[in-house]
This record gives structure tokens, C-alpha cells and sequence, in this order.
């Protein structure tokens, strides 16, 4: 971790939490209705969620942050209710490469190193 933790980072890291879980339900409703566009939308959107956590904290405790929300999210959907069936459907390749595919993002953009003396440019 790069800096030190101030209440700035903290807020930042509850923010990409909340993010994450809002991020995860979305994806997990997406996935279920389309399956093999709607996998690539919420892989999409986690990649988007997680590079833009690790460009704004500067560091991969960003990342961190937002595939913790991202998982919670996954696991709390997941648990079967007491009435024995699941508060959505989980059956299917679909949910297990959301899961892998999610981890696969999170890594990759948590060991990515980004140089803050180049400069991103639009053209």
C-alpha cells in the first residue's frame, strides 16, 4: 500500500464497497437474463469498477475494496433461504464463470502497474 491510511482513503474504500455490491447484484440479474452477452456486460462492468478503484486510491487496496463488496454480494445471493430455494436462480455455467471470471478481473487489475508520469490520452 502506497501512503498512509487517512479518513479520505477510508471513505474511498466504503464507497468502492457499496460500488461492489451494487455492482455485484446488477451482474448477477444480467448474467441470469442474457446469458453470454450479459456475462461479458457484467464482467465489463467489473473491470471498469475495479481499474477505476485502483486508479483512484492509487493503490490495489481499491481493488480490494470493491471485490470484497462484489463477493459479499455473490456469497448473500447464493445462501439458500429458509424456505429451501435460492433468492435467485443459480444454476448453470454462467454464475461459475461470473465467479471466475470476476477473480480473474480483480487480480489482474490489483497487480497492474500504472506509472504516474505517463499520461493517458485520448487520441
Amino acid at each position: 500500500m502506497t501512503g498512509t491510511l487517512t479518513a479520505g482513503r477510508i471513505a474511498g474504500c466504503l464507497g468502492l464497497l457499496v460500488l461492489g455490491v451494487l455492482t455485484g447484484g446488477a451482474g448477477w440479474l444480467v448474467v441470469d437474463l442474457w446469458f453470454p452477452g450479459g456475462l461479458l456486460l457484467a464482467l465489463l462492468a467489473l473491470f471498469g469498477l475495479f481499474l477505476g478503484g485502483r486508479i483512484a486510491l492509487g493503490a490495489g487496496l481499491g481493488v480490494g475494496a470493491a471485490a470484497a463488496g462484489w463477493f459479499l454480494t455473490y456469497v448473500m445471493l447464493t445462501v439458500p433461504r429458509p424456505e429451501g430455494d435460492f433468492l435467485l436462480s443459480s444454476s448453470g455455467i454462467g454464475m461459475y464463470a461470473y465467479l471466475l471470471g470476476g477473480a480473474v478481473v480483480a487480480v489482474m487489475c490489483a497487480t497492474v502497474t500504472l506509472s504516474p508520469d505517463r499520461r493517458i490520452s485520448a487520441g
